[in-house]
């Protein structure tokens, strides 16, 4: 079983202390990149549920590679991200939605002989038989017993804890004030942090500490960045009240602080159209980074207020993290990229692309077409909407994003209102030819421009290219499905509008055989009764077309475009349609006030069986009589089930289910058999599958598991072997070429050498093998010397 399709920016990253690597927290893992390839090359598992917080812990004599993770299953967790391993787990029995960790940022005193104890601030959720504030405690990590009963603080919604750079300081947002505390320079379970709150009149989004300096930017929701300086000046600092020989309490001496807020000014910049989302200081201090909804990177020389941009950076930002190593940065976006940039030309070098979340206005397309992803069954591809009027090609077997078509034609700017939606997207078998159908939205009533797309696949660059453009192919009527042809550049497209369209492929050559244009065009149209053509599928040889109807399927030749025969009918409309694998039957599914998936048998032209079932997606294999479902359960046997779908895969012959699982978050999802490529997932695997089942959930996370096989094993996509480079591992010389010596043991070494003295001529076999595979030299010094001597008997005279 491979799962993918995780959820990269729910949680701000973190580097390690090299900046070779970037700890990103996903779904219950951890998962490292380098940041050299931006390929995955191990991850940290042992959560039970979210991961919120990864804190890499700074570079010391005996820290290396450690860092600790907090999740919502209540516990802290000590881990060697090198190895990788769990060095310690702390159960604080609350789910734990962020943690910080002051004392490991603050630089130790060189007289302290004895290491202080390491507390970390954390917030939690309350749980059942608490009330249901949630609250910021402090939690000992050195010497854990329970957790403090100190309270910082008791917020009505989760708070995400900011701590300053230099650790002296932390706070939280907490809708129109910011709270703030010093830290205790020698913290301990029952030290109680200083605490100053500063006012606004707009609830806030974001906050920032300097990293030097007593300077914290926050930003709010109509987009303004209020920077305060000198905040504490009065109850963080020991002092009589006199600040360079002047009163703190003097109001014309603060502008712009509101009340009697602790702070020395108060200064207010405003670029950004809606609420601000990011806020980073640059580690020398001297710049200010923000963002927001509108995409763009704003640059804030904190002196002068003077700003750059670096736009087009295609969805609203979310966190911005400076590297160890001064050349690089990065953005993490709410499209589940993190975009690795070069400083100081603040250039996007390289991405870690995670799959596309759903439209927003997917709500608005459920009324076109339940399709969500299309499937390329030979390559492991999957093909996904996005919000940026593209198409991701996304693979599911190294689980990360591998380029992107541009589908319609328009700029996107994040936060706009969407006006054209790409509704349908459809693979050929093969994979070679794409069909995608944009429907601009209409404008009160007025519009609505219907668009049908061909794509061909190029051959070397691999990427797909518009073939036709068919404006309104069905008149003013919205497009239901596209089918493609299994063997021949033939396609069908279906519409509300009461009829259906045969396209072919027409390719025109010259005498140098060169084509000199291939575009599709029209082949026939049909229609039956004027009812509503709302599902199309081509047979697995092609001959037999078959078209729903309403409640009836029709079946035709698609060559000669002829009526062949009706089959039956159902009492609601049928949505989907789909041969069974080379096999003689149909199968329908309908939706409704009656849902039902049917099962058709072509030769008898009648039921063979059915289930009263709400099917969301149904696939077949290609090559076999199986296929399988995704079924949505009722409210009532959510619990029976412990999720709210199913997934049951049936012999298209027998009603009873050949296995079944339960999934959650089935609503919006999808299924595809996906034929094994073995260059990927033998590696993993290691055997050649088949034939995978890949299930897509609605939030686009993905498993991909053998339906054949009783029992799913938990595999691991990574493969450190083959995508970590030398120079992050630190290995130099013959380790950096070869890779490092196996360790022989010795009973193995006692074995290999009982089978080299067998040999009469062993120095033929001592050097064969891969060169990383030789034994080590003071062994294979001694074979060799050892097989060139030749041991003489005494002969008497």
């Amino acid at each position: 079983m491979i799962r993918g399709g995780q959820n990269y920016v729910s949680s701000p990253p973190s580097f390690s202390n090299d900046g070779k690597r970037l700890l990103v927290c996903t779904g219950t893992t951890v998962s490292i990149f380098s940041t050299s390839t931006c390929l995955q090359i191990s991850s940290l598992e042992g959560h039970t549920d979210t991961v919120t917080s990864v804190i890499v812990v700074p570079y010391t004599i005996n820290v290396l590679c450690n860092c600790w993770t907090a999740s919502i299953d209540g516990t802290i967790r000590y881990w060697d991200f090198s190895i990788p391993e769990c060095i310690k787990t702390l159960d604080l029995q609350s789910p734990i939605t962020s943690m910080v960790i002051p004392s490991i940022l603050r630089i130790p005193e060189e007289n302290n002989a004895k290491s202080p104890n390491v507390f970390a601030y954390v917030s939690v959720l309350p749980s059942k038989a608490q009330q249901s504030l949630h609250k910021i405690r402090k939690c000992n990590l050195t010497n854990y017993q329970v957790a403090s009963k100190l309270v910082l603080k008791e917020t009505e919604r989760p708070e995400s804890l900011t701590v300053s750079p230099s650790g002296k300081y932390l706070g939280i947002k907490d809708k129109r004030r910011l709270h703030i505390w010093k830290v205790p320079n020698v913290d301990s379970d029952s030290a109680v942090p200083k605490k100053i709150t500063l006012h606004h009149t707009k609830t806030f989004t974001v906050l920032a500490f300097h990293p030097t300096d007593r300077i914290v930017a926050a930003g709010d929701v109509t987009g303004r960045v209020l920077i305060w300086r000198g905040f504490g000046t009065q109850k963080f600092l020991d002092s009589s009240g006199l600040v360079n020989r002047r009163p703190t309490n003097d109001s014309e001496d603060k502008p712009g602080v509101r009340e009697n807020d602790d702070a020395e000014s108060c200064s207010t910049w405003h670029w950004h159209s809606s609420g601000v989302k990011l806020l980073s200081f640059s580690s020398d201090g001297a710049y200010l980074y923000s963002g927001g909804q509108e995409g763009v990177l704003v640059l804030w020389q904190l002196d002068t207020g003077k700003k750059k941009f670096l736009p087009r950076i295609g969805s609203s930002l979310l966190y911005f993290l400076d590297s160890p190593d001064p050349s690089l940065s990065l953005i993490s976006c709410a499209d589940n990229q993190i975009h690795i940039l070069k400083v100081p030309s603040m250039e996007i070098v390289m991405s870690i692309s995670g799959i596309k979340p759903r439209l927003s206005s997917e709500e608005v397309c459920e009324s076109f077409s339940s399709r969500s992803a299309a499937f390329d069954h030979s390559s492991g591809l999957v093909a996904v909407q996005t919000e940026n009027y593209c198409i991701q090609f996304y693979s599911l077997f190294a689980n990360r994003g591998l380029y992107e078509v541009q589908a319609c034609e328009r700029n996107h700017h994040p936060g706009d209102v969407i006006t054209v939606v790409v509704t349908l997207v459809e693979l050929s078998i093969d994979g070679s030819m794409m069909g995608t159908v944009e429907v601009k939205l209409p404008e009160e009533g007025i519009g609505g421009l219907v668009c049908l797309k061909f794509w061909d696949l190029d051959t070397d660059s691999r990427r797909f290219s518009v073939s036709t453009l068919i404006y309104e192919p069905h008149r003013d009527a919205h497009i239901s499905a596209v089918a493609f042809h299994p063997t021949r550049h033939m396609a069908v497209s279906s519409s509300y509008g009461g009829d259906f369209k045969i396209w072919r492929k027409n390719e025109v050559q010259q005498k140098n055989q060169m084509l000199q244009n291939s575009g599709w065009i029209c082949h026939a149209v049909g229609s039956y009764k004027n009812k509503a053509m709302r599902a199309a599928a081509f047979s697995a040889d092609g001959s037999v077309l078959a078209v729903a109807a309403d409640t009836v399927i029709t079946l035709w030749d698609p060559d000669k475009n002829v009526l062949v025969a009706i089959v039956g009918e159902t009492s609601t409309p049928i949505v989907s349609l789909n041969f069974a694998g080379k096999s003689e039957y149909l199968l329908s599914v309908s939706h409704g006030s009656k849902p039902q998936l049917s099962v058709w048998n072509m030769s008898k032209l009648a039921s063979s069986w059915s289930y009263r079932l709400q099917v969301e997606a149904v696939s077949c294999a290609l090559d076999l009589s199986y296929f399988a479902i995704l079924a949505l359960l009722p409210e009532s046997s959510k619990h029976t089930f412990k999720g709210d779908g199913l997934i049951l895969l049936f012999n298209v012959t027998d009603p009873v289910p050949v296995a079944s699982w339960s999934v959650t978050k089935a609503k919006g999802g999808a299924l595809g058999f996906l034929k094994g490529d073995l260059s990927e997932v033998a590696a993993i695997v290691g055997k050649t599958p088949h034939t995978l089942l890949a299930y897509i959930n609605g939030d686009r996370e993905f498993v991909l598991f053998d339906p054949y096989v009783k029992e799913a094993h938990e595999l691991s996509i990574t493969r450190p072997d083959d995508l970590v480079a030398s120079e992050e591992t630190g290995q130099f010389g013959y380790a950096s070429i070869y890779g490092e010596l196996p360790k022989f043991d010795l009973k193995r070494n006692q074995t290999i050498s009982f089978l080299s003295a067998a040999s009469e001529r062993p120095w033929e076999t001592i050097f064969r093998g891969e060169s990383h595979m030789l034994p080590p030299l003071t062994k294979l010094c001694s074979e060799f010397l050892e097989s060139l001597l030749e041991r003489r008997t005494a002969i008497a005279e």
